[in-house]
């Protein structure tokens, strides 16, 4: 009588784990119904995993030179930006910075730096805001620069994140 109580309780056991290894892969088997039709957009998809809490992800595709740039709201600006994973802060040109709300022209441009550019003089700032997408990341520390062509998306802004990849010319990053 025992061993088949136990023999049932194992079976059952089995099913179970199957079921949940199904629902935990199965979703690798299904087409992806988040795929973007324009292969320029960002793919968005929320996922789940049955023991964690809910993860969100973007993945935004390199350009023909394998920069990933990207359209942010900063401090509810629309402001275009390269992600940079070498640039220590979030990094705004003088113009972004005024459409941010910010008067390059008022800043304390206390410091010097090295950019890819050579040597540009840098004022701290905090932004209140950067949103992409769903994303919001509040209290962002940055800087304005004088001699940037595009703003930058750097790791003031990306170590706040869950996680961020670059993989095949494709961001993913999530949080």
């Amino acid at each position: 009588m025992i061993a088949w109580a136990v023999r049932w309780v194992l079976l059952w056991c089995g099913v179970v784990l199957l079921g949940v290894a199904a629902l935990d892969r199965g979703s690798a088997l299904l087409p992806d119904r988040n795929a973007s039709p324009d292969p320029r957009m960002p793919t968005v998809a929320a996922t789940r995993t049955i023991a964690g809490p809910v993860s969100n992800t973007i993945v935004f595709r390199g350009n023909e030179l394998g920069h990933v740039v990207l359209d942010a709201a900063i401090n509810g600006a629309p402001i275009r930006t390269l992600v940079d994973t070498g640039a220590s802060l979030v990094t705004l040109t003088q113009e972004d910075a005024r459409a941010a709300g910010i008067d390059p022209g008022h800043l304390d441009y206390n410091a010097r730096v090295s950019t890819a550019n050579g040597f540009a003089r840098m004022a701290p700032v905090t932004l209140r805001e950067i949103r992409i997408g769903q994303l919001s990341v509040y209290n962002v520390p940055a800087a304005v620069l004088g001699n940037l062509s595009i703003s930058l998306l750097g790791m003031s802004f990306l170590s706040r994140l869950q996680g961020y990849e670059m993989r095949d010319g494709k961001l993913t990053i999530s949080w």
